[in-house]
């Protein structure tokens, strides 16, 4: 059975769930990669309140469509940044509370806790719903973000010492051992989406994340390659060397080198569109991505999980886009193989010498 295609709804939770829905479907995707923002998934309503989860299963029913993970991007963020007024924006009142940052950051580390225990419970819902579809990789995935507490010091000036960088990573480390123990109980993987302002953003970050969280059998990735195209990482490798910790894909499209020459990889302080940008995300298929050297890797390592289209292009209609990013995944995709190719001149040889 193939992998399922999914489409992940942070992008769309203007709106309402009941409303989205119908139109995945029209897409043609085989189910949603729920948001934990908007209407599409709420963490301490799917803990606290009886049938929630159950209704979020019926509604996917009803649309013919499947959820094979969760995404908790937005608290996620708030568990390590330098707390600032831009998060009263992406969280929950009782998340950002009074704003004092060291509070914000606590609280989202509880959030996170418990998002755990959210993302076991629907998944335990989910089980009936979920028969005859793709099993995927068999685990409960939740999706997100880290933040960073030394995004700041990206640039090495005033001089930064790896010293104090290192701080960064171990206050990191601290905080998501306490939030792993509560995936650890639930029986339920993290992935972080390695990404510009979080703790991991290339290969080598993420290798020194997993070390500051001791090599956490249950934090991984979130494997996302436009975030590491544009930069000059090579995302085919990032696959390669974190297979077995690759807990879900997004598919989503960059382009980069099609600015004016007055903007760099920094981005200028442009907004998305801009015309000098240097990269800019595109409808997958249509930028510099190579998705057919990031499938067959994914092959390569194993990973059977969903390929989940985060639709992001400032320059298309967005029902536009998803669709014809479903259908360009959906294409590209393919089985691995499970016997050699020249397997039958083997059996030829057998045969002929009697070996």
């Amino acid at each position: 059975m193939p992998r399922p295609v999914t489409l992940f709804t942070g992008q769309w939770a203007d709106l309402p769930l009941k409303e989205l829905l119908p139109k995945v479907k029209a897409m043609g995707y085989d189910g949603v990669e729920l948001a934990c923002w908007g209407d599409h998934f709420d963490v301490r309503r799917a803990v606290n309140e009886k049938g929630y989860v159950q209704s979020l299963w019926d509604l996917l029913a009803q649309n013919d469509l499947g959820c094979w993970a969760i995404s908790a991007h937005l608290v996620g963020q708030a568990t390590c940044d330098r707390i600032d007024e831009r998060h009263k924006a992406i969280l929950p009142a009782h998340v950002w509370g009074d704003g004092s940052p060291e509070g914000v950051n606590d609280r989202a580390c509880e959030e996170m806790a418990l998002t755990a225990a959210a993302a076991r419970k629907f998944a335990a819902a989910g089980r009936a719903a979920m028969k005859g579809r793709p099993k995927g990789s068999g685990k409960v995935v939740v999706n997100g973000f880290t933040g960073s507490p030394i995004w700041h010091a990206l640039y090495a000036f005033p001089p930064t010492s790896q010293e104090y960088l290192q701080a960064g990573f171990d206050a990191f480390g601290r905080r998501w051992k306490r939030i792993l123990r509560a995936f650890d109980a639930h029986d339920v993987h993290f992935a972080l989406e390695v990404h510009p302002t979080e703790i991991a953003f290339d290969i080598a970050s993420a290798h020194r994340a997993l070390k500051a969280v001791g090599n956490h059998a249950r934090f991984g990735f979130n494997f996302d390659p436009s975030h590491l195209a544009y930069q000059g990482v090579d995302y085919v490798r990032f696959i390669r060397e974190f297979g077995p910790r690759i807990h879900h894909a997004h598919m989503k499209d960059v382009w980069w080198g099609k600015g004016d020459g007055t903007v760099g990889v920094f981005g200028g302080h442009t907004a998305f569109g801009d015309p000098r940008r240097f990269w800019e995300f595109r409808s997958v298929g249509r930028g510099d991505v190579r998705f057919e050297t990031v499938i067959a890797a994914l092959n390569d390592v194993g990973y059977a999980g969903p390929l989940s289209v985060e639709w992001e292009d400032g320059r298309m209609d967005r029902l536009h886009g998803a669709a014809e990013s479903c259908a360009f995944v959906r294409r590209l995709d393919f089985p691995p193989n499970h016997v050699a190719f020249d397997a039958a001149f083997d059996k030829a040889r057998q045969k002929k010498t009697g070996k």
